[in-house]
């Protein structure tokens, strides 16, 4: 739990010292952009893992 507040609190302090508009805006929404296509792809993952998906032919 503190290594998730420790990135939180970096986090912030990273955005909170860009000044400008556009780059502060364009990174909080790359990152949320990333952390959506994260989530899909380990849901996809846990999906077919979970539902017996032959991963290899043999």
């Amino acid at each position: 739990m503190k290594t998730v507040l420790l990135f939180k609190e970096i986090y912030s302090d990273q955005f909170r010292s860009i000044k400008n508009y556009v780059v502060r805006n364009y990174f909080k929404a790359f990152t949320w952009f990333t952390m959506a296509m994260f989530a899909m792809v380990l849901y996809v993952f846990l999906f077919r893992l979970f539902t017996d998906f032959p991963f290899a032919n043999f």
